[in-house]
């Protein structure tokens, strides 16, 4: 079974208990954020969208911004065991972090979303807005309905919004996508509940008629939604924040169980999530040239993926993401004094091999050796293992250059040094 639980990140902002406790209906605190009242109802911004569109870059930008005047709790949700985006967002902010982990918020952690919500009330003189990301496997109508079932959120908090941001390259594939019976398509709905619909990476269309064409096909799914084009997730605040978008009316019109707590949700079991911590530092090279060779083996089954990397002789973390077959790196963010230099990533996709992606990662950290030596006989995997000999160690940041054993002398190389790749040859 799945196990979910609260990762806290502070941002020199507040400490929040990890025990529940019941809040009282009616809170005495009072705070300059709310200009006197006693029990203030804080609007809420659910960010959703499929994974990789850019909703965490959309998020850095909201918190730098200074124009909205604003302070705010980010509830992350991520799947998977193993948080990145708590590292991924700006440490120049003074917000709230809390991570709802290892399950999706719109089914397997939804609980300990309401308890995060009912806790994070108990602070409500810190903070005048809430913004929830969720893991870009997540249906928003479970997290919606959270808002209206629960009697005692609906007296502290109100959803403003449902912002969903769509990826222009790649919004066509995940609508397209068929899922088993009885799944549904987590990206179709996004766009269903969507008030407002962000296009975004619109620098990777081909040219302005596609872009016209997904906004066609976006108004076909939600013909409400207004659709704003961006680059890099670059959105003003002011379109997204404290605009009263969600009409509840509207939802039932087209839904009309949505409030209906006993409705099944499934979500596509070939789908699985894999992720790696390593204490030590990365052979960067090595890392880039193993993620390259998984995106041309296997990038159409690669939906997101995305690490926090401690690269040997830098005091900056090295931060890369991706989805599908484009991978992106750089360096952001120094190490704090006393922090463990670790490393770690998340891969998400569909029918991912958890062992081998384990293996491949931890096989990129700094080593002194290699387990073969120039001029070793081995078997190296190229569809089919071949015979072959050791000619060269780390050659261009591949871990071995081996020279196969057939009438072309052909040489082939090896990302990392792991049996997936070459082997000790058996006589």
């Amino acid at each position: 079974s799945i196990k979910s639980h609260f990762t806290i990140i502070l941002f020199d902002f507040f400490t929040l208990p990890l025990m529940a406790k019941d809040i009282p209906k009616n809170s005495k605190k009072r705070s300059m954020l709310w200009k006197g009242e006693t029990s203030p109802i804080v609007p809420v911004t659910v960010l959703t969208g499929f994974l990789g569109a850019g909703k965490t870059t959309l998020m850095n930008h909201i918190l730098n911004d200074q124009t909205h005047g604003m302070k705010f709790a980010v509830i992350e949700n991520e799947f998977g065991d193993i948080g990145i985006d708590e590292n991924i967002l700006s440490e120049n902010v003074d917000e709230e972090v809390i991570e709802v982990m290892n399950g999706c918020i719109c089914c397997t952690v939804r609980g300990d979303l309401v308890e995060a919500l009912k806790k994070l009330y108990k602070r409500v003189e810190s903070f005048n807005g809430i913004i929830i990301e969720t893991t870009g496997l997540a249906d928003p109508a479970p997290v919606i309905q959270t808002f209206f079932v629960d009697e005692t959120l609906a007296e502290m908090y109100k959803l403003d919004s449902v912002i969903t941001v769509v990826d222009a390259k790649y919004i066509n594939t995940r609508l397209d996508e068929v899922k088993p019976e009885g799944v549904e398509n987590e990206a179709v709905e996004q766009v269903v509940f969507a008030d407002k619909l962000i296009l975004n990476k619109t620098d990777l269309a081909k040219d302005d008629d596609e872009l016209k064409a997904i906004e066609a096909r976006l108004r076909s799914i939600n013909p409400q939604a207004p659709i704003l084009r961006c680059e890099q997730s670059k959105i003003s605040p002011s379109e997204l924040l404290n605009i009263g978008a969600f009409d509840l009316k509207r939802v039932l019109e087209f839904e009309p169980e949505f409030l209906d707590e006993d409705a099944e949700h499934q979500h596509d079991e070939r789908v699985n999530s894999v992720s790696s911590k390593v204490e030590g530092e990365v052979n960067i090279i090595m890392m880039e040239r193993w993620i390259q060779r998984l995106i041309m083996e296997d990038g159409a089954n690669l939906y997101r993926y995305k690490g926090i990397i401690a690269v040997k002789g830098k005091d900056e973390k090295f931060v890369f993401q991706g989805v599908g077959m484009m991978f992106s790196g750089n360096f952001q963010g120094n190490w704090k004094k006393n922090e463990t230099r670790e490393s770690k990533f998340v891969f998400i996709g569909k029918n991912l091999d958890t062992k081998f992606l384990k293996e491949g990662f931890e096989a990129c950290r700094v080593t002194d050796s290699l387990r073969f030596a120039v001029g070793t006989v081995v078997e190296a995997n190229v569809g089919q293992w071949k015979k072959g000999k050791v000619i060269q160690q780390w050659d261009d940041g591949n871990a071995y250059r081996v020279e196969l054993n057939d009438n072309k002398k052909t040489n082939v190389w090896a990302p990392v040094d792991i049996d997936a790749y070459v082997r000790a040859f058996n006589v």
